[in-house]
């Protein structure tokens, strides 16, 4: 696998307001990885060549500075090499991407450049691999109801020991580092934040994993991690403001949109193909009004979403915030690649309902990219109080008395009681 472009001028080629068209080349070549996704997605294993093709294509240092070890790459040329791999395999693109770009950046950005060199260094070389653990059990989005804890180890050791379940997690059965988000026990006169980060080396006593089985996505590693007072050294364990931690948290939200829009545009060529090599009653599916317009819809929501999403990435990369519009290209994007997906099993009838099928399978994995992540309804919620609505949060409130219809029909209003004489 080989980089083909000039990585220093691509950003001057393309305008910052212009997303790459569907026919823009790719300056990565994932089709080794493509080939084998249906593998991966049958056997529920990411093959090692893939790793290989990843690391030899700078695919993991693309999103970071050189001070760090990354190479410093536009961001064009990113948002190129994630829709690239997500559109190959996106079992593989979770995988790959939740570790360099999300882990990564949570331990540049909170953690020391010298003293984290040990944990970031593996991690882009892509010698290890890792994964954010924030789900718990018994939660899903709600950080409130989160009990992962940390706690000083006391007498009988230096830093710290954390307890607690961490479920549906990316890359949780395999990972050597998990970036834990999780709560402090605080000492008395500790004023400082309720939460922090947690650099988890997961080969350790104290830490069990499980696998959980899923419908897409497959060959992405899936499941949960139980911490049972595993060590954590004095310099991992970073307290963090949880309204602060949602800002680079983020960039989780624009790499599932990105894996949404790979997904769509492999469901949309799939669709084209069938559409123009298809006879039914006497000519290709391609000449029949209803399968253009269908392809038509596919085409311009892909390129919408694709010119929202790289709005994204160059306003994140700049150092802005861009969290709400992330989360607009996150609900958008997920969400348009079910209904792309849909479009395609319904264009090549009962064979996008077979298993092991191209479009079954992409039909499956744009679920997945909906639900992970953060979900859509949550972010809704986070646009709309960017509108002014105020924040969604939920007060007691009494509909019926103010009408007059509160009345107890016991007899508290004067009436009699049940078995009483009238």
């Amino acid at each position: 696998m080989t980089l083909t472009s000039d990585t220093t001028t691509a950003a001057d080629r393309v305008p910052a307001a212009t997303a790459p068209s569907a026919t823009t080349p790719s300056a990565f070549d994932f089709s080794g990885i493509a080939e084998r996704a249906a593998e991966t997605d049958a056997t529920g294993l990411i093959p090692e060549q893939n790793w290989q093709d990843i690391r030899d294509s700078g695919y993991l240092r693309l999103f970071h500075s050189r001070e760090i070890g990354g190479s410093g790459a536009d961001p064009l040329t990113q948002t190129l090499a994630m829709e690239a791999l997500a559109r190959a395999c996106p079992g593989t693109y979770w995988s790959a991407t939740v570790s360099t770009l999300l882990c990564v950046k949570l331990i540049a950005t909170y953690g020391d450049p010298v003293r984290h060199a040990r944990l970031i260094g593996p991690l882009l070389s892509g010698e290890r691999l890792a994964c954010f653990a924030v789900v718990e059990a018994t939660a899903g989005s709600d950080s409130g109801t989160f009990r992962t804890t940390v706690r000083p180890a006391g007498p009988d050791g230096d830093g710290f020991l954390i307890t607690g379940e961490k479920s549906r997690i990316t890359n949780a059965p395999t990972a050597d580092l998990a970036v834990v988000l999780s709560r402090r026990e605080k000492a008395p006169g500790d004023d400082g934040p309720d939460w922090c980060l947690a650099f988890v080396d997961l080969h350790q006593p104290g830490v069990e994993r499980y696998e959980i089985p899923h419908m897409g996505l497959r060959g992405m590693p899936w499941g949960g991690i139980v911490l049972s007072d595993a060590r954590v050294g004095a310099d991992d364990v970073l307290p963090v403001p949880i309204e602060e931690l949602s800002e680079t948290m983020a960039w989780g939200w624009l790499k599932n949109s990105f894996a949404a829009i790979g997904v769509a545009e492999a469901a949309l060529d799939a669709s084209v193909r069938h559409a123009r090599s298809r006879v039914s009653f006497g000519r290709p599916l391609a000449h029949m009004e209803g399968v253009q317009a269908q392809l038509a819809e596919s085409r311009a929501q892909i390129d919408a979403a694709r010119l929202l999403a790289l709005r994204a990435a160059y306003e994140r990369a700049a150092g802005r915030s861009a969290r709400d519009l992330i989360a607009m290209v996150k609900v958008y994007s997920t969400e348009m690649a079910v209904q792309v997906a849909a479009r395609a099993v319904q264009i090549h009838g009962a064979s996008g309902v077979t298993k092991g099928h191209e479009v079954e399978r992409l039909y499956r994995d744009a679920q997945m990219n909906v639900i992970g992540g953060f979900t859509s309804n949550r972010l809704r919620e986070q646009v709309a109080e960017d509108l002014g609505l105020g924040p969604a949060v939920y007060h007691a409130f009494d509909w019926v008395a103010p009408t007059g219809l509160g009345h107890d029909p016991a007899g508290l209003d004067g009436l009699p009681r049940s078995g009483e004489a009238a």
